[in-house]
Formats: structure tokens, sequence, C-alpha cells
């Protein structure tokens, strides 16, 4: 989830944002079936949710599809229902302490139907997910992909598909601390929301 989560950040979950399923507890106890005082995610919410193939294995990753939607990736540029999501560039995003010292990734603000704006990652220009065919979203599902676009396991990926309501955990808040391990606390991000 570069540039918006960072190793070492740990962040606040909020799981009364959907309501809640057996997932909102510890141990997935099945209490009952489905959610109780639902609320749908909206287009960029950052979700925690628990793997349909796994649901040991809890993942974060931002929606971009809702129940209806059709999603493309064409050229690096995500589509919603046929339409290119505004993209524009920015500044490259600097990471150091890399094997190679630093590393200057290319950076995109994008912008989706409902205003909510994040910036993402391209490593590659037309990497393997950079194309791909049109997702249906199911009914019941949501689209989720990361903001590290060439380094994601997401939707676009058999390993985790279209994720299903009730598999939601919550939304992510806010980080509450950050740590580098070289550089220590990362003050700049505490308490910073999540995007």
């Amino acid at each position: 989830m570069k540039p918006t989560l960072l190793v070492g950040d740990y962040f606040v979950v909020a799981k009364y944002a959907y309501g809640y399923s057996r997932y909102s507890f510890p141990g997935s106890a099945e209490l009952f079936s489905g959610r109780v005082f639902a609320a749908q995610p909206r287009y960029g919410d950052v979700v925690v949710f628990r793997l349909p193939r796994d649901p040991l294995t809890e993942y974060v990753k931002r929606v971009v599809g809702v129940p209806g939607d059709h999603i493309q990736m064409i050229h690096g540029v995500l589509n919603i229902n046929g339409v290119p999501v505004k993209q524009e560039r920015i500044d490259d995003f600097v990471e150091t302490g890399t094997a190679a010292g630093t590393t200057r990734i290319k950076q995109w603000r994008e912008t989706l139907p409902n205003g909510v704006s994040y910036a993402t990652l391209d490593l590659y220009s037309e990497g393997f997910w950079d194309n791909t065919g049109v997702y249906p979203v199911p009914t019941g599902y949501y689209f989720v992909m990361g903001d590290n676009r060439d380094n994601s396991q997401d939707s676009r990926t058999s390993q985790i598909g279209y994720v299903p309501f009730e598999n939601l955990i919550g939304r992510v808040d806010r980080i509450f601390f950050s740590v580098d391990a070289k550089s220590g606390v990362r003050f700049e991000r505490t308490g910073m929301a999540v995007r």
C-alpha cells in the first residue's frame, strides 16, 4: 500500500464503519451471518478484510469498485465503467535504505468519481497488471487494489479476487504510530489520517 501505508505503520481500524460481521470479532466466531448495522464502503476507502480464500489472513487495500461496476486497467490507468479515472503526475516517491541506496519511483495522484484523491506508485511502464480485461463486480462484493500498483496482490489476481462484503473488518482511520527499523520513530506520520 505504499505510499499511503509504509512498513512500520501501526494504524487504527474503524470496525463500526461498515457494521459488524463475524470477522469483526477475535477468532471469527460464527455468532451470526451477514452484517448488522451495515453501511456500504465508498470509493477510495482503505479497508482491512479477511482473504476470501483464507479467512485467517487479513489484507489492507483500497476500494476502487463497488457492486455493479466494471473495472479495467488500460495502459496503467484505472477505468471505472469505461471512464478513465483522473490521473496527474506528481513528484517521485523517494525510498531510502534500499539495497540500491535511494530509489525514486514514479508517483501519480488519482482522483475517483466521488472526489477521493490519493497517490499511487508506478514501478514499471506497461507492467503485467497495467492492461487487464474487464472485471464486472458482482452484487455483494467489492473490487480492491493496492496503491503500489505494480507490486500488489489485489482483486486483479486470483489469490484475492472480489472481496465479499461480509469479509470486511473495517476502514483504516489513522496511523497512531510509525517506526522505521533504521531511522527510528517517524513522528511526522504519527496521528496522520489515512485517505
